[in-house]
């Protein structure tokens, strides 16, 4: 009978290999059974309830990975309760990429890091699953209406959480926040103004051609 040892330790085998090659098996024993939750906590609750932007990763069915950002105002990013997570999907580039994998391979890590006040971070790693809008609202009334009047999500990201655990400190720069740029930066075709550019589908606005790719593609100079 095949032991699998991944019932008994959290982590990967890959992970577990390594450990005892360098000789982490007691460190990474005590991080696991000291921090490694399989639910979020109160602290962790409120962490979520006010991050403004976190970090995903996706994989396809063959293993082939990707990295997205997601940001929205406080709470975007909704604790359903202390083991279900959801947020919003836009309109974005069309490419789908974070999703497309999703449908493949719903294994997802959200990692979310306050750079300004506790600087501190937050993993939740779990199963991911799309919902529409309609079958979310249906299922969880209570949902908060979109702030910016007459946008509606493409559909709903809803995550089991199988793992919750903290990142440290050690090396999370502290950040401040400061006001968008107001003008137009004539040499990357970007611009800003006071608020954010939530759902826009202005092409400067949403950074313009910045790496000089398509002026490439089309046998043009990079501004």
């Amino acid at each position: 009978m095949h032991h699998d040892e991944r019932a008994e330790r959290p982590g990967s085998h890959g992970e577990h290999q390594i450990q005892r090659e360098v000789g982490t098996v007691d460190r990474a024993d005590r991080f696991y059974g000291e921090q490694v939750l399989d639910r979020l906590n109160s602290r962790m609750t409120e962490f979520v309830a006010r991050q403004e932007m976190f970090f995903l990763a996706t994989a396809d069915g063959q293993g082939e990975c990707d990295s997205t950002f997601r940001a929205g105002p406080p709470g975007f990013l909704q604790v359903i309760d202390a083991a279900t997570l959801a947020y919003p999907e836009y309109r974005g580039n069309g490419v789908m990429a974070s999703l497309g994998n999703i449908r493949e391979n719903p294994h997802v890590g959200i990692l979310m890091i306050d750079f300004s006040q506790d600087r501190i971070g937050l993993h939740v790693n779990g199963r991911a699953r799309l919902v529409t809008d309609e079958d979310m609202r249906r299922k969880y009334p209570g949902l908060p209406v979109d702030p910016v009047p007459g946008r509606r999500p493409q559909m709903w990201v809803e995550v089991e959480v199988e793992e919750a655990y903290i990142h440290c400190s050690k090396h999370i720069p502290r950040l401040v926040k400061a006001p968008l740029r107001q003008s137009v930066d004539e040499a990357h075709g970007a611009a800003g103004d006071a608020g954010q550019a939530w759902g826009t589908d202005d092409v400067r606005r949403k950074g313009g051609d910045y790496f000089g790719a398509a002026a490439r593609r089309h046998g043009l100079a990079p501004r």
